[in-house]
């Protein structure tokens, strides 16, 4: 406990090696400014945030995009443009997004924030500002328990995977689909309508394009699957193979073909779909509460979202 807030327990944490997942920290009576709490703790906080990989902020008095905005300020963590992720996502205040705007009815899988592209955010923050009317939840997975128990269950598998990482294929449409959970279209992805900038700016990520009569297919890699967090000193699960494989799916996309072996070999679906049940048994759904600040560090930990019915507002900033 430190003198501005108070850590709580909920009963949705788990606790890995004596360490809670997440952290969660509550004003105390004397600081409620979470702005003020996080600039006077920073040393305490990203302490924290390295040993649990995720802190949930409840109850203190963020009402607004503008208050969320101020909070992310505070941390002092630098913005990390989103180029080259494929969510549609709308920009409401400062350094502050819509979170993924697909339809309630749809669930999003698992992923480390643009896992499928070499430059990704380091931290993510999300902030609930209507709460669901029910379902909704974001939940969280620690990635280097899932690499652990794949290894564990499917060593073979997972050596393919260290040796030739993945190749991620999508085809993007010229403007935003709202309606698919990848229909951020090639203009707003690569911030262009010219398509030898578009082309410059994939190949800055390492992706090439391929020009299609109503759009683009993106080939992204090899990139790698398993990634070293040399600040924790452990391998993890860097990767979107699981979203890829059962969510990019839309009027363009196959979610079969839209990730296969970095050797281009197909993946074996039973084995994605056993890691889909490790993931889901590993993971934390707090249901969300207006105000609601959740942390996560995208090295260390996987997010996804829950299904739900309206209404519902979650938004989400980016950084380094």
């Amino acid at each position: 406990m430190a003198g501005s807030f108070v850590e709580i327990q909920i009963p949705q944490q788990k606790l890995y090696s004596g360490i809670q997942f997440p952290v969660v920290i509550t004003p105390s009576p004397a600081v409620s400014a979470l702005t003020k709490t996080i600039e006077a703790q920073k040393p305490y906080l990203e302490a924290q945030l390295r040993k649990s990989g995720a802190v949930l902020f409840r109850g203190f008095p963020v009402n607004s995009a503008s208050d969320f905005n101020d909070v992310v300020e505070a941390s002092g963590f630098e913005e990390f443009p989103y180029v080259g992720g494929a969510a549609p996502r709308t920009n409401v205040v400062g350094r502050v997004f819509t979170a993924n705007e697909s339809p309630p009815d749809q669930k999003i899988p698992f992923h480390h924030e643009m896992a499928q592209v070499p430059e990704y955010p380091a931290k993510l923050f999300f902030f609930c500002e209507v709460e669901p009317g029910s379902g909704g939840e974001t939940p969280i997975v620690l990635s280097h328990i899932v690499y652990e128990r794949m290894k564990e269950r499917h060593p073979e598998f997972v050596d393919k995977l260290e040796e030739h990482g993945l190749i991620y294929n999508r085809v993007l449409g010229e403007d935003d689909d709202p309606s698919s959970p990848i229909g951020r279209g090639w203009k707003s992805t690569f911030l262009t309508k010219d398509k030898s900038i578009a082309e410059e700016r994939a190949a800055k990520l390492g992706m090439k394009l391929e020009w299609l009569e109503d759009g683009v297919k993106s080939i992204m890699g090899p990139i790698p699957a398993i990634k070293y967090d040399s600040t924790r000193q452990r391998k993890i699960w860097f990767n979107s193979m699981v979203a890829a494989y059962t969510g990019w799916e839309d009027a363009r996309n196959d979610p079969v073909k839209a990730v296969t072996f970095g050797d281009g070999s197909p993946l074996p679906a039973e084995t994605i779909f056993d890691c889909l049940k490790v993931l889901e048994e590993e993971s934390v759904a707090i249901p969300w509460h207006k105000g609601d600040v959740l942390l996560l560090d995208n090295l260390a930990v996987l997010h996804s979202r829950k299904s739900f019915s309206p209404p519902r507002r979650v938004l989400a900033s980016l950084c380094k």
